[in-house]
């Protein structure tokens, strides 16, 4: 989302806007429900997300802190 780029789900972190109106990581290949957008989980992917707010504006709510922090330290896909 954030780099453009193409890949396959494998190689991507999806982030999950729930349906009560929180945000996290979905841990469970793509089945979490709510909206979803899609990252690489390199750090120069995640820094331009970041600084575009590209999740806010692909997910439509704030996103918190403590998930780009999660996200970051993430070991990347499952």
């Amino acid at each position: 989302m954030a780099c453009r780029q193409e890949a396959g789900k494998a190689e991507l972190i999806r982030i999950v806007r729930r349906p009560e109106g929180g945000v996290e990581v979905d841990r469970q290949g793509g089945r979490l429900a709510g909206r979803g957008a899609y990252l690489h989980a390199s750090n120069d992917c995640l820094e331009t997300a970041r600084k575009r707010r590209a999740l806010e504006r692909a997910l439509g709510v704030q996103v918190p802190a403590e998930l780009w922090v999660e996200v970051s330290n993430s070991p990347g896909p499952a």
